[in-house]
């Protein structure tokens, strides 16, 4: 009696392990937990946070995740990076939900493109960066950001476009305020 109790639980068990291998995984699904509302956030977290108030309740938790991390890295920054980032949420925060779609797909962009195509976006940002506001005016009217460069870069970069038909890729300056996606 002992064996046939002990051969009809090996029977059940491999039964068992059978039908669970069998089985395809389960998907499972790796969600961002809830992120606290505005009101919940600390007095600290509100003040750096502040140009995004307006927005911060229809936010998904994602994004209230990756500006929760930018708000616990705040006090470990330097004034000016400070300066820098309060400056781009009050630029991200003004944008439209296009916009910043735009930006989103402009920054995934960047990110694909070979090292020496990112350089060269980096370099007309740098020049177009240190041009007075009504140059920067005119570069953005006339779309001609390749004389930014000095000849030698202009003309690589001139020599990259022609070349044989590749996915083109517009040049776009970094995104501003919006934090990279892992």
């Amino acid at each position: 009696m002992a064996i046939g109790r002990l051969v009809g639980g090996l029977i059940v068990g491999v039964a068992l392990a059978t039908a669970n291998a069998a089985e395809p995984p389960a998907t499972v699904v790796i969600g961002t937990p809830p992120q606290p509302g505005w009101s919940a956030l600390g007095p600290q977290q509100r003040v750096v946070l502040a140009p995004l108030a307006g927005e911060w309740d229809k936010m998904d938790n994602v994004r209230r995740k990756k500006w929760l991390g930018i708000a616990e890295r705040y006090p470990a920054m330097t004034p000016d990076e400070q300066r820098r980032t309060q400056d781009r949420m009050r630029e991200w925060a003004s944008l439209t939900s296009e916009q910043r779609a735009k930006v989103r797909d402009s920054y995934k962009d960047f990110n694909q493109l070979p090292a020496e195509q990112k350089q060269a976006v980096k370099q007309k940002w740098d020049a177009y960066s240190s041009l007075p506001p009504e140059e920067r005016q005119r570069v953005r009217e006339t779309g001609k950001s390749s004389r930014l460069l000095p000849p030698s870069a202009a003309a690589e970069e001139s020599a990259a476009t022609t070349a044989p038909a590749t996915a083109e890729t517009p040049p776009a300056p970094p995104p501003v305020g919006e934090p990279p996606r892992n």
